[in-house]
C-alpha cells in the first residue's frame, strides 16, 4: 500500500466575510492511498487559524501518514490524535478504497438520489445591501432555515436585518440561526442575546470566544435563546474532557465539523456524550472542497438527524471539483447523473 498528496487552493467567488476576517481563499489537501488495484481519496480540510491542527509541521506530518499508511486507519487515528483534519482525511480515503466507487463512503437513499438533506442557508457578513441581497437570494431559492453571520459590522445593522427577515416571514415560516463566532464580550453577551431573542430566533452560535468555560456556563444557564457551542469543541480530545467540557457548559446544542474535530470518529464520540446529556447537536462542513463536503453529506444522512444541517457550501467557490452534489429548495442531493471531474489526480 502507498499514499501520496496534493495541495489544492481553493478560491471564493466572491470574498466571504465572518467576524475572523475576509476570506479569499481556502487551502485544502487531498491523501489518496493505493492498494495497487484501486485507489481511495481523503480531504484534510484545514482551516487557517481555526484548525487546532494549523501548526508549521503540517506539511510534514501528511508526509509522515503517507510514509506509515502501511499502519492501517485505527492505528493512524490515534497517532494524528493532534491532526483531526489529517484524521479525517485518512478515515475518507480508507473508506474510498473499501468502496465500490471512491466517491460512494455511505450508500443509501440519499446516494441513490432518493432522498435530500434539509439544509439551512448561509448568510455572509458584508455591507448591509450585501446581506440583504443574500437574504431575499436565499427566500427566493427556499431555505426555510436561514444562518446568519454576525459579530463583524454594526449590532444594530444586524438587528434590523433580522427584524426585515422576521417583517416578512415568521418563526413558523422561517427558522433563525445565528452565528457569533465568539464575537461578543463576555460582559455584553447577555444583553445582546436578550436583544436578539426578539426575533424569535432557533439559536446562536459561539456567542463569546471559546476557552472561557464559566462565562460561557453562565450564558447557557441564564440566556433568553439556545446556545450552540462550535469553535468551543476544537482541540478537545480526550473522552474524558469531552465529558467535561459538556457537564461544565450545558449548552442547548453543540455543532459538529469533523475535519476540525476528528472525522467520523471523533463526530460519533461528541454526538453520543452529548447525547447522553439531553443535548442537541447538527453537523456543518467546514468549507471543504466538493469531495469532503460530500463524504460528511454522506455521513450525516446515516445519522438520521432531521434538523437543518449546514452542508450548502459547495458553492463558494470557482475551482471546486464537480461533483453529483445539488443545492435545491433548502435541501442538498445527490444526482447520479452528474458525474465527478477527477481530472485533479493527473
Amino acid at each position: 500500500m502507498n499514499a501520496r498528496y496534493y495541495k489544492h487552493i481553493l478560491k471564493f467567488k466572491r470574498p466571504s466575510g465572518t467576524s475572523r476576517g475576509i476570506l479569499k481563499t481556502k487551502e485544502t489537501w487531498l491523501i489518496v492511498i493505493s492498494d495497487g488495484i484501486k485507489e481511495g481519496i481523503g480531504e484534510c480540510g484545514i482551516l487557517r487559524t481555526l484548525s487546532i491542527d494549523d501548526r508549521p509541521d503540517y506539511e510534514d506530518k501528511l508526509k509522515w501518514t503517507c510514509e506509515n499508511i502501511h499502519l492501517g486507519v485505527d492505528k493512524l487515528w490515534e497517532e494524528l490524535i493532534e491532526f483531526p483534519s489529517i484524521q479525517f482525511g485518512v478515515e475518507m480515503a480508507f473508506k474510498s478504497l473499501e468502496s465500490d466507487s471512491p466517491f460512494l463512503l455511505f450508500p443509501s437513499p440519499f446516494t441513490r438520489g432518493e432522498e435530500q438533506i434539509s439544509i439551512n442557508g448561509l448568510i455572509w457578513m458584508g455591507d448591509k445591501e450585501f446581506m440583504r441581497q443574500q437574504i431575499t437570494s436565499k427566500l427566493e431559492d427556499g431555505f426555510d432555515c436561514i444562518k446568519m453571520k454576525i459579530g463583524a459590522i454594526d449590532f444594530e445593522t444586524e438587528l434590523n436585518l433580522l427584524s426585515y427577515i422576521r417583517s416578512q416571514f415568521s418563526s413558523n415560516s422561517i427558522e433563525l440561526r445565528v452565528d457569533a463566532n465568539g464575537a461578543f464580550k463576555p460582559e455584553e453577551a447577555l444583553d445582546k442575546l436578550k436583544r436578539l431573542s426578539a426575533f424569535d430566533l432557533h439559536s446562536i452560535e459561539q456567542p463569546i470566544r471559546q476557552g472561557q468555560l464559566k462565562e460561557m456556563a453562565n450564558l447557557c444557564k441564564e440566556t433568553p435563546l439556545p446556545i450552540a457551542l462550535d469553535e468551543e469543541l476544537i482541540g478537545v480530545f480526550d473522552v474524558t474532557e469531552k465529558k467535561k467540557l459538556l457537564q461544565t457548559i450545558q449548552p442547548q446544542y453543540i455543532i459538529l465539523k469533523p475535519s476540525l474535530i476528528g472525522g467520523f470518529k471523533g463526530t460519533k464520540e461528541w454526538i453520543d456524550i452529548a447525547k447522553s446529556y439531553g443535548i442537541g447537536w447538527w453537523i456543518t462542513s467546514a468549507l471543504e472542497s466538493n469531495i469532503g463536503l460530500s463524504a460528511i453529506a454522506q455521513y450525516t444522512y446515516t445519522l438520521n438527524n432531521k434538523m437543518p444541517q449546514g452542508l450548502g457550501t459547495g458553492g463558494l467557490y470557482t475551482n471546486n471539483i464537480d461533483s453529483p452534489l445539488v443545492v435545491s429548495q433548502g435541501t442538498l442531493g445527490y444526482y447520479n447523473n452528474i458525474n465527478w471531474n477527477v481530472n485533479y489526480l493527473n
